[in-house]
């Protein structure tokens, strides 16, 4: 499937990217003092409500917080987003309160694979070596890698378009695999932020950046500033397009109970409910369309 999105300017600002402290179990001091600088202690409240009874079981959960539009975080410091509402739907689904801890990328797999946190979330994308890894759910968003770029004399459609060009990607992410094993680029940098990729492109200092499509969607429609280009390259038949997530390898019982709930809200439609909060309705295959805010 390949979609074509023109956009209106993109303006980025470090908030975007969820630098505020976690309210998480594993962060009281920042916490404590997030609330101080809250006007009041109720503003500082997750909105979310759990209808589960107080002895639920509780999951934890390894998330970013700095992902937009999948788990970021909000003024106080609470999570948000694609992944947040997603798992906390499986949960309240299967039985299940979860706990959110803010981690770096590494960490996230490292603290599940060492049984620290029970399950990640944060725009995970299905990979072989990790499905031989990890215990990894059956897929519940679609996420595509993507490119971007401002240039209006560029048009590009895939990778091997991109011959000659200053090509930019997340450090480790699956774009910059993907295009390394085509190996058609001018010159390749990587970053370890969004936020650095998308200010990096605004800068003039690269022609193209490479992302999960909902990421640099979600940046457009959030931040119009400049004038860009936004072309997914994967479709839904490609396995590495499927987001899930991600749990230990031997973690069977929560495995499947993950699974049963991905299914069930699948078939409600929940997960489009979801989708359509954060990015809005789906954009026609094939078309070029103005995006307002």
């Amino acid at each position: 499937m390949k979609q074509l999105y023109r956009v209106l300017p993109i303006v980025l600002s470090v908030g975007l990217f969820g630098c505020g402290n976690s309210n998480n179990a594993s962060n009281t001091t920042t916490q404590e003092n997030a609330t101080t600088t809250s006007p009041t202690v109720a503003e500082n409240k997750d909105t979310f409500v759990s209808k589960l009874p107080d002895d639920a079981p509780v999951v934890k959960v390894a998330t970013t917080g700095t992902m937009p539009p999948f788990s970021f975080q909000d003024d106080y410091g609470n999570m948000q987003g694609i992944d947040i509402d997603a798992i906390r739907a499986i949960g309240e689904e299967q039985g299940f309160k979860v706990e959110f801890y803010k981690e770096t990328w590494q960490d996230m797999f490292d603290s599940v694979e060492s049984g620290g946190r029970d399950l990640a979330v944060s725009g995970i994308s299905y990979k072989d070596d990790r499905n031989v890894k990890y215990g990894l759910s059956t897929p519940y968003f679609f996420n595509p890698s993507a490119m971007m770029y401002s240039n209006k004399d560029l048009n590009l459609k895939r990778l091997e378009d991109l011959g000659g060009l200053h090509v930019a990607g997340m450090e480790g992410a699956k774009p910059v695999e993907q295009l390394k094993e085509i190996g058609k680029y001018g010159e390749l940098s990587t970053r370890t932020t969004a936020f650095l990729l998308f200010e990096d492109l605004l800068q003039n200092k690269v022609d193209v950046i490479l992302h999960d499509l909902p990421i640099l969607q979600y940046t457009a429609k959030t931040h119009p500033e400049y004038e860009v280009t936004i072309v997914p390259y994967e479709g839904e038949d490609t396995p590495s397009a499927q987001q899930v997530v991600l749990m230990a390898k031997d973690n069977t019982q929560l495995i499947d109970t993950v699974n049963e709930g991905i299914t069930k809200l699948k078939a409600e439609g929940t997960f489009k409910t979801i989708e359509e909060k954060w990015l809005g309705e789906a954009q026609p295959d094939a078309q070029t369309t103005e995006q307002a805010n």
